[in-house]
């Protein structure tokens, strides 16, 4: 910890309360690249100069006194605050409020039958699990939202079941209660939302961001608005709170994972990562970085195999924990002589072969493989309707939606190796703390730009781990602001034909624009372009290139809302979406990539000394 964050905890008791608060003021001032008022002593405080999250080491003499962006103006009264628990409770009551605003507007499927749509899938999941055996979960009426995703959301649906059915158990009643659209049920759908993110994912947040900026040396203040930028992050507030979904829980689960490697805690790390793949089979975007960030701990600095046989035992005890349910209520039902005459195992024919269908252990078997077959939909596709990667777009000029699906299986099998194995060959020879974050976004991005069965949501998954580089080491600096900022307001805007099928145009508007405006970020603000000082070819190029991008998505909007598509090509303003967000997505791989190999150091010391020099010069 840097000598900054260990005066903004504890003062010694041998300097005075006069020297104390001036020195508070004067390190806020220069964190922010403000001064103090004119009466302050102009002598820098000792030891001021530690790092900053806004990535600016400017004299308290030649600095102003302006907050350079609204979100630090809001916070500005408290910048002389010594903990952050003076501001926590204020950022999540306004956060909460948010959400609870948003979640006024309608949902997916809102009278939309006949499948209506992920509010009713939701709910109807919710209606199996209370009232079918667990034997049935995964293979009741699977034309009619068939439960599509790992069991700790069957658990959860189970759970908040309950709950509402000692409200009103018509909200679940089986099959009678499909497509309901009880206002008091909305209200109770809504409240499991945000009672499941203020108990999973907001803990995580808030806990993740207290120690990486403490491990980068970020004061409390800075860290605060970076947890106020995270937790106001629109696109999980458009598609949790409005569309409906569950994405925040499966998302805090691997902060809470980041969160114990950042404190050493390798056991609890991969137990809260089992949990997220035990939510949603999405988290699987972030496997890679997690084994390769543990094995490395294992080997780095120094051998210890304890601690990877430890590691091991804990996910395998895990995972096991995570199926127990299924496998019992198997047993149970064989036991009693109660199941249905087996039938074909709709994954991996070849191991029927092998199996005695009369034996225990073959209901079992039967449970897992259709639990996977239901996980892993391959027979959907490489994508999913229009989704803005590498596959869709290409699609769009080369028909390749047609060929093969094992051929397209493997294209994409290779190209999502080719863009992950990099960074996490970096991460696994340097896991290093501090590239969590870095890492993490690049992997997603792969992912979400070359693997099979993508849908538009997921691009949540990339956006998480790089919103949480806002904790960082100059988090707050206009670099990553600028890049952040225009990852996360490009993948909303990639997600708004989604948004507008169910008529959700004004809470887009209005999340996107004003989380722009509270960063700082265009179209509202030009000001994380602006040059200070001298002028740089990478500043330059990158405004650029960020500047042609808003402008294509401002006159989308305009083309989009005033001007019908051709009869013969109905989906052109979506195709035209897809080709933007494709090719801005893979420009912000290529940055966290960068910045990770920049970061971790691993090109030769030879080109290090070069990078230096240039610096210098």
């Amino acid at each position: 910890m840097t000598d900054c964050c260990q005066r903004h905890q504890k003062v010694p008791e041998t300097r005075t309360w006069t020297s104390f608060l001036v020195e508070i003021t004067t390190d806020s001032a220069i964190m922010a690249g403000h001064t103090p008022s004119p009466h302050k002593p102009r002598r820098k405080a000792k030891g001021a100069g530690g790092p900053s999250n806004l990535g600016h080491s400017i004299s308290v003499e030649s600095s102003g006194r302006a907050p350079s962006f609204p979100l630090a103006a809001f916070f500005w009264p408290a910048r002389g605050s010594a903990s952050q628990w003076e501001i926590l409770p204020i950022i999540l009551m306004v956060v909460g409020l948010f959400r609870w605003a948003a979640s006024l507007w309608g949902y997916s499927g809102f009278q939309k039958p006949p499948m209506f749509g992920d509010y009713e899938a939701q709910r109807h999941w919710m209606e199996i699990t209370t009232h079918l055996p667990i034997t049935q979960w995964y293979f009741h009426d699977l034309q009619w939202w068939g439960l599509d995703y790992p069991p700790l959301t069957a658990y959860h649906s189970w759970l908040c079941g309950k709950i509402g059915s000692l409200i009103d158990p018509s909200w679940f009643a089986l099959y009678k209660s499909r497509g309901v659209h009880d206002p008091n049920l909305k209200i109770f759908m809504r409240g499991t939302v945000m009672v499941s993110e203020y108990l999973i994912y907001i803990p995580a947040v808030v806990i993740f961001v207290r120690r990486f900026s403490r491990l980068s040396g970020v004061t409390s203040w800075s860290a605060s608005i970076s947890l106020a930028a995270i937790l106001m992050q629109p696109g999980n507030i458009l598609i949790d709170h409005i569309h409906f979904q569950y994405n925040t829980v499966m998302l805090g689960f691997v902060v809470a994972s980041m969160s114990s490697m950042l404190a050493g805690r390798y056991l609890w790390s991969a137990v809260f990562f089992v949990a997220a793949l035990g939510f949603k089979q999405m988290a699987l975007y972030y496997a890679f970085p997690v084994f390769a960030f543990l094995l490395g701990s294992c080997f780095s600095p120094k051998i210890n195999v304890l601690r990877f046989i430890r590691i091991a035992l804990v996910t395998v005890i895990a995972f096991a924990i995570l199926l127990l349910p299924f496998v019992l209520g198997a047993y149970k039902e064989w036991k009693q002589g109660i199941r249905s005459k087996p039938a074909p195992l709709p994954l991996f024919h070849g191991l029927a072969a092998y199996l005695d269908p009369k034996a225990f252990y073959y209901p079992i078997v039967e449970q897992l493989v259709q639990m996977v077959h239901r996980v892993f939909p391959f027979a959907r596709g490489l994508f999913e309707d229009k989704v803005a990667n590498f596959w869709c777009a290409l699609n769009v000029v080369v028909k390749i939606k047609h060929l093969p699906a094992e051929l397209l299986q493997r294209m994409s099998l290779i190209a999502t190796l080719a863009s992950i194995i990099p960074p996490n060959l970096i991460l696994l020879v340097r896991p290093r703390k501090d590239l969590l974050p870095l890492a993490f976004a690049t992997t997603a991005w792969g992912f979400f730009l070359f693997s099979y069965q993508v849908h538009e949501k997921s691009v949540l998954l990339p956006l998480a781990p790089m919103t949480l580089l806002l904790a960082g080491s100059q988090g707050l600096s206009k670099e990553i602001r600028a890049w952040v900022g225009f990852a996360n307001i490009l993948g909303c805007w990639t997600m708004f034909p989604l948004l507008q099928r169910v008529d959700l145009r004004v809470p887009y508007a209005v999340l996107t624009l004003l989380w722009a405006y509270l960063l700082g970020l265009p179209p509202t603000s030009l000001s994380v372009y602006t040059l200070d000082g001298q002028a740089s070819f990478k500043k330059i190029v990158t405004a650029l290139i960020h500047g042609a991008f808003y402008l294509a998505m401002a006159m989308w909007h305009v083309l989009e809302l005033n001007l019908q598509p051709p009869s013969d090509k109905p989906d052109l303003w979506v195709v035209a979406n897809v080709g933007v967000g494709a090719a801005g997505f893979a420009l912000c791989y290529l940055w966290c990539f960068s910045r990770l190999v920049l970061q971790s150091d691993i090109l030769p010391q030879a080109l290090a000394g070069k990078r230096s020099k240039a610096k210098t010069n």
